[in-house]
């Protein structure tokens, strides 16, 4: 049996990626800030009949949880398959480059691009031990520098000085990653999971956490012939799904 960890996999996109996976056969562990709100989402899950699921309390922006988390699932499993850093934050808008709160924008930072990392560093090495590790990490197309400097690009007024830098910074990390490990059968991608509809936008998004989820899991689950190193936007690129940096 694969196991996989999700980041912020209480609720919205991180709650259905969980129960896409488990659909698939995998373990999945349920990172959550909040042990409470974890738990609730694990009881839906064994109520819906799917019980190879257990939380692991996870705060990416603390680097004590990071590594208690890191402790308690190692005690559970030597081998971690799948790595989905789902956990995100806007920060609010409008954010005006010339007004934003510095303070917000590190904290979206903090979550958004430095809690990839702290994650990704304190779990790789059970990674590594997985035959097939893959790494997804849910970015959007909001931080697309190629996007945002076209003024055709549908949500090219839609600036965000500290939302969209973030993400933007999170790609380059990706494609950081999958260069250092690209020797190795680790495929680590990028993926847009859409405008979906969720608390995180206010619920004003147009697509449902079931596509949004499918996204993900379609490159958490990649072969070895599969894509790494890349940025997917199927809501942009329905063809190809492949989207500019």
């Amino acid at each position: 049996m694969k196991h996989a960890l999700i980041t912020g996999a209480n609720k919205s996109i991180g709650l259905e990626t969980a129960r896409q996976l488990l659909q698939l056969g995998y373990f999945v562990y349920l990172g959550s800030r909040s042990v409470e709100n974890g738990l609730e989402a694990a009881a839906q899950l064994r109520a819906e009949g799917y019980s190879n699921t257990e939380v692991i309390q996870l705060d990416v922006t603390d680097e004590t949880s990071v590594k208690a988390a890191r402790e308690i699932l190692g005690q559970k499993t030597e081998v971690l398959d799948g790595l989905i850093n789902n956990a995100g934050m806007s920060g609010g808008f409008p954010q005006s480059a010339t007004n934003v709160n510095i303070e917000t924008v590190k904290t979206v930072f903090e979550t958004n691009l430095f809690g990839v990392i702290r994650v990704t560093q304190a779990f790789v090495d059970l990674m590594r031990n997985a035959p097939a590790p893959r790494i997804v990490n849910v970015s959007s197309a909001m931080g697309s520098l190629t996007l945002h400097s076209d003024p055709a690009f549908a949500y090219y007024d839609l600036k965000g000085a500290a939302y969209l830098p973030s993400k933007s910074a999170l790609n380059m990390y990706t494609i950081t990653l999958a260069y250092d490990l690209r020797d190795t059968a680790f495929k680590v991608n990028t993926v847009d999971p859409g405008f979906t509809k969720t608390d995180f936008n206010n619920h004003r998004g147009t697509g449902t956490v079931e596509d949004a989820a499918a996204r993900v899991v379609k490159y958490a689950i990649v072969d070895e012939n599969g894509p790494t190193g890349k940025f997917f936007s199927e809501e942009y690129n329905p063809v190809t799904g492949e989207i500019p940096w």
